[in-house]
């Protein structure tokens, strides 16, 4: 996933893997796709696929007519698009995944029963909901205590990030939120510590069970966002899938496969 979105121009916000499934929070980042030039987009492109003879020879510097640059532009506009699409990224992750473990299996075939599912997020409001959503699996299923015991979570290593660097430093894979020495313009725009003091607030009433009780530190970042506390925790509690888009027009998914 990690190695993928490092390709792709799709910034992971948040996953959690459980033992038959995962979630992913992603971003499309349209700006830097529009950036790469030619080159960048087939250098990383065929990270992935080999890519049509004609590619290699551009990026093995080979002298080309002009009717093969045309062709070899054709290929590159192509294959931008293919970079910013949630669609060829989750083929390319099931796809590594279902090798892998036939491999391991001796067996053939696909490894996942159905195709994912994806909902877009439109606004930041949403996207911190699923983000928290997502980072809360490991506690609402009661498979971990805490946050920092929630493996395979995005949340467990912000937090390890976090108190190793003294909250200097985000992990580099993860989109990051605002902090200390962070470019605003490249972070999601909430402080890193608002988020923790959020998701463990939800965390914490969630796994206590009192349901619909919310205690008097309730994050400010709620209120900020205009959300009601009571209909946060209604919605980290939910086992049902959301819908089709959540939020104001924007440009966040969250994929579950």
């Amino acid at each position: 996933m990690k190695a993928l979105s490092g390709i792709f121009v799709l910034e992971v916000c948040a996953y959690a893997v459980m033992s038959n499934h995962y979630h992913v929070v992603l971003h499309i980042n349209n700006q830097q796709a529009k950036e790469w030039d030619t080159k960048e987009v087939l250098q990383r492109w065929t990270q992935l696929f080999s890519g049509p003879h004609l590619v290699q020879r551009y990026l093995a510097d080979d002298r080309l007519g002009k009717a093969e640059l045309l062709r070899v532009e054709e290929y590159a506009q192509k294959y931008r698009g293919r970079l910013m699409d949630i669609s060829w990224f989750m083929r390319c992750l099931n796809e590594y995944l279902a090798r892998l473990v036939n491999k391991e299996d001796e067996c053939k075939g696909r490894f996942w029963e159905g195709l994912y599912k994806s909902q877009a997020l439109l606004d930041d409001a949403a996207l911190l909901t699923c983000m928290a959503y997502v980072d809360l699996n490991p506690i609402r299923a009661k498979i971990a205590a805490t946050l920092k015991t929630s493996e395979h979570t995005s949340i467990k290593e912000r937090i390890e990030t976090y108190d190793s660097a003294n909250g200097k430093k985000q992990k580099a894979q993860l989109k990051p939120l605002k902090a200390q020495g962070q470019n605003p313009e490249q972070a999601i725009p909430y402080p890193l510590s608002s988020y923790f003091e959020l998701v463990d607030w939800s965390g914490r009433i969630i796994c206590k069970g009192k349901r619909g009780r919310i205690t008097d530190d309730v994050p400010p970042i709620l209120e900020r966002l205009g959300i009601d506390p009571n209909e946060w925790l209604e919605t980290m509690r939910w086992h049902n899938r959301f819908h089709r888009a959540v939020g104001k027009l924007g440009s966040w998914d969250v994929c579950e496969w």
